[in-house]
């Protein structure tokens, strides 16, 4: 069954399939944070981004940054670490804001 998983995903290895699923996980990971903010919203009845949905992007944003460094692509290297940053100073201000309301 690894061989048909190594030909269809057109690999030479086991070791490049295991790269191949770290980074389909980074894509359902950057994805699932899209599910989360139409659920919120949805709920809400207004647009609304949830804490969870920056933490999904960080997750999803450093998976996917790995593989693309594994790949050496550049043009994804510096997409996913733009991300990255925003991602991180979203986070930031939200716990800054939160520990300034306890």
């Amino acid at each position: 069954m690894i061989a048909e998983l190594v030909a269809w995903f057109g690999v030479d290895s086991v070791y490049e399939l295991i790269w191949i699923g770290i980074g389909l996980s980074g894509q359902v990971l950057f994805s699932t944070r899209f599910i989360l903010q139409w659920i919120a919203s949805e709920r809400a009845r207004r647009s609304v981004i949830p804490v969870a949905f920056w933490y999904f992007s960080l997750g999803g944003g450093l998976t996917l940054l790995a593989y693309a460094i594994h790949r050496r692509d550049p043009v994804f290297m510096l997409g996913q670490s733009l991300g990255l940053l925003i991602y991180l100073r979203n986070l930031w201000l939200i716990h800054r804001v939160a520990g300034r309301n306890v």
